[in-house]
């Protein structure tokens, strides 16, 4: 068994949810998901086809963002999961409705951070053992990073 990390690309302004599935109805039910959960959302989704034709299959609203999670989808190249790449919203506007598809199994990852993807690879194909988000602290919050922390949450009006 091999293991390597698969750096995700996320352009600019653009979240990323990865996440692992069962079943090629994932594509037509996720891209509903995200359709109706935010209206204003652009979004590409990539599935990788784990059997039958193996291939990554697409959908989205956003060209763009379509061939950039067809990319990602390529080069982590494992079985059943599934790449969403989304502007114009945040994760926490649609990852209830994402959760609730009957395909999806996990979620390993919501970010805008650079994200790495830790793979095994093995004869038979590669599985994702887990994700590597962003970057390790520095140090622990005072009172200044708490006040902002708080106005920033009342910015985007998660909080009042």
């Amino acid at each position: 068994m091999d293991l390597k990390a698969v750096k995700m690309e996320t352009p600019e302004g653009c979240n990323l949810i990865l996440g692992q599935s069962h079943f090629i109805k994932t594509v037509e039910d996720l891209y509903e998901a995200m359709t109706t959960s935010t209206p204003t959302v652009k979004f590409g989704l990539a599935f990788c086809e784990s059997s039958g034709d193996r291939l990554v299959r697409v959908e989205g609203n956003d060209e763009g963002l379509k061939e950039a999670a067809a990319g990602n989808a390529l080069r982590l190249g494992c079985g059943h999961s599934f790449v969403i790449l989304m502007r114009d919203a945040f994760p926490i506007n649609v990852l209830n409705q994402i959760k609730v598809v009957p395909e999806v199994c996990t979620i390993y990852a919501a970010t805008a951070n650079p994200l790495e993807v830790v793979v095994a690879e093995t004869e038979q194909g590669r599985g994702i053992l887990g994700v590597i988000d962003g970057h390790p602290p520095l140090g622990v919050e005072d009172e200044e990073a708490v006040r902002w922390r708080k106005e920033i949450l009342r910015k985007f009006g998660y909080k009042t």
